[in-house]
């Protein structure tokens, strides 16, 4: 499966692909890079509003808190 088509202007994967949190690393694989592309609510966030959901919004929809 190819990557995200928004991956180089998301800022949750240029914030967190890189982190060492199970977490965060399983979310990049899942939704910037698999099978749950087309469920990513960051991109339908950025489709509504015609920007770009804070960086700490996660694929979910949920905010990662600090």
């Amino acid at each position: 499966m190819s990557n995200c088509d928004l991956l180089d202007k998301c800022g949750f994967f240029q914030k967190h692909a890189k982190s060492h949190q199970a977490a965060c690393q399983g979310l990049v694989t899942l939704y910037c890079k698999g099978p749950k592309q087309n469920e990513c609510k960051r991109k339908e966030y950025r489709k509504k509003h015609g920007q770009p959901p804070p960086d700490d919004m996660l694929p979910g929809g949920a905010m990662l808190r600090s």
